[in-house]
């Protein structure tokens, strides 16, 4: 049980420490445009030239 002396107070540490980062990702503009990276992912960059294709 005396382990727990040292656990708790490692938990609550890195608890801190995660619920930091996170607030500092919402400050640092992370989470501003959730919709333009899905869209970024699944369009096409150019169209796509068919005579340059080599079989």
């Amino acid at each position: 049980m005396e382990v727990l002396v040292y656990l708790v107070p490692l938990a609550i540490t890195l608890g801190a420490l995660g619920l930091a980062a996170f607030l500092w990702s919402l400050k640092n503009g992370q989470y501003d445009d959730l919709d333009g990276a899905a869209w970024r992912a699944i369009a096409d960059d150019e169209p796509s030239d068919k005579s340059s294709s080599v079989l």
